[in-house]
């Protein structure tokens, strides 16, 4: 009998781990075969994709991003993939996101404690997330953490039940050939 899985996914964890590998046109990527590919024998139940929300300003370079990320929302929703947004806060001329570690900690409570799954696919390497994670293999789910083999959190292989590192190619066969 197969598993009722979600996938968690941080977006700028992920989006940051592509663009190490020269992958970061995600308008060409499958997001829908991914997370098939992700869950397996598992059945599906939702994914969601986590995210900073980027707010415009003057700058020419808020709007270009504001505009980059309207086309991966929409992007997602073809794949049938929730969002969560965050929001970003600017910092000594840098932005930090906030708000999103926390809702994905709380998605993977909620799943755990009201039984919704038996699978949590968490592609993320943030130990800020290990106190949920924790809690929720305590209470009998599997936690599976996705990472990327050129750059893999340490802390989340050994306190995760299950681990798949990514390599370059694993990735290359969902961006859509155009």
């Amino acid at each position: 009998m197969s598993k009722k899985a979600i996938i968690l996914v941080d977006g700028s964890n992920f989006y940051f781990k592509m663009k190490d590998l020269k992958l970061h046109n995600f308008i060409d990527f499958n997001f829908s075969k991914f997370f098939k590919y992700l869950a397996g024998k598992n059945k599906l139940i939702s994914s969601t994709y986590y995210i900073g929300k980027i707010r415009t300003d003057e700058s020419k370079k808020s709007q270009i991003l504001f505009n980059k990320q309207r086309k991966l929302l929409a992007h997602l929703k073809k794949h049938k993939t929730k969002y969560s947004l965050g929001y970003l806060l600017k910092s000594d001329g840098k932005y930090h996101e906030k708000g999103v570690d926390v809702q994905m900690a709380v998605d993977i409570l909620v799943a755990a404690y009201e039984n919704l799954v038996d699978h949590i696919i968490l592609v993320s390497s943030d130990t800020d997330l290990i106190p949920s994670i924790r809690k929720a293999q305590q209470l009998g789910k599997i936690v599976e953490y996705i990472g990327f083999s050129h750059q893999k959190s340490i802390a989340l292989v050994a306190e995760c039940k299950e681990t798949r590192l990514l390599k370059l190619e694993d990735i290359e066969q969902f961006l859509e050939k155009k």
